[in-house]
């Protein structure tokens, strides 16, 4: 397999006496969709913030691109093409679906106003880029917008930026069965158009329709990299509840 698009290697991060991460080892490729599960606790949120930039690693090293790199912010993220969708999705309400995929980075004029124009046409280009087509206009509120539509508009806000690596909190949760199937199908799409896609959900079926691996975490620590043609769900369960494997492992990669 060519080289990770992000690797992380021994990263540890704590919190006063509490180890958050311990030497926590991962990594995605452009183009696949990595899984990250682990129960309440495990370190998900803690291991995510930190590729965000919203915690500083405390040690270990950070790869992007195949050159070690520091994430100091929110903004160094960004800036390396890393955008994170919320579990809460950070949509605004009152604006429209053009409006929110420009929040804080709205285009203007050569007159110092807003340009409109280009801001609909862009925001229409990427929603039809991803496929999206439940969503009757770009001027319609966000309130007015299903889950599974609000999910859409959130992902298309995040690949609008050159982004090469989207990061998913929870897509699915509280969804129907037909919004869940057309955020899955978004999901894979995204990994379709080469991005590398980092996957956090407890749903397993929903995992292993479209996920490529999966890196169990486990009381802030990896435990194993599993792909998922050659792993079973009660395999992963496993993992997640003991860190390893109670037969001799012929699948599943435990790390740890």
């Amino acid at each position: 397999m060519s080289e990770p698009l992000l690797q992380l290697t021994g990263v540890t991060k704590t919190f006063g006496a509490v180890n958050a991460l311990t030497e926590v080892d991962f990594a995605v490729h452009a183009g696949e969709v990595m899984a990250l599960v682990g129960d309440n606790g495990a370190g998900k949120s803690t291991l995510i913030k930190c590729i965000a930039g919203i915690h500083p690693i405390d040690a270990g090293q950070i790869t992007f691109e195949g050159r070690p790199v520091s994430i100091s912010g929110p903004k160094d993220s960004a800036k390396l093409g890393i955008e994170v969708v919320y579990q809460d999705l950070a949509l605004c309400d009152n604006l429209d679906v053009v409006q929110n995929m420009y929040l804080g980075r709205e285009k203007l004029s050569s007159f110092r106003r807003l340009d409109e124009t280009t801001m609909e046409r862009t925001a229409r280009e990427t929603l039809a880029s991803l496929a999206v087509t439940t969503i009757r206009s770009v001027r319609q509120p966000v309130a007015a917008l299903s889950g599974g539509q609000r999910q859409s508009v959130a992902v298309a806000k995040a690949v609008m930026w050159n982004s090469k690596l989207v990061i998913l909190d929870e897509p699915t949760a509280a969804l129907g069965v037909a919004q869940t199937r057309q955020v899955l199908d978004l999901v894979k799409r995204l990994g379709d158009k080469g991005l590398a896609v980092v996957l956090i959900s407890h749903n397993l079926h929903d995992i292993f329709e479209v996920a490529d691996r999966i890196t169990v975490l486990r009381l802030g620590r990896s435990v194993a990299e599993v792909t998922v043609k050659d792993t079973t769900q009660q395999e992963v369960v496993q993992l997640i509840t003991a860190g390893t494997l109670s037969h001799v492992p012929g699948q599943a990669e435990v790390v740890a």
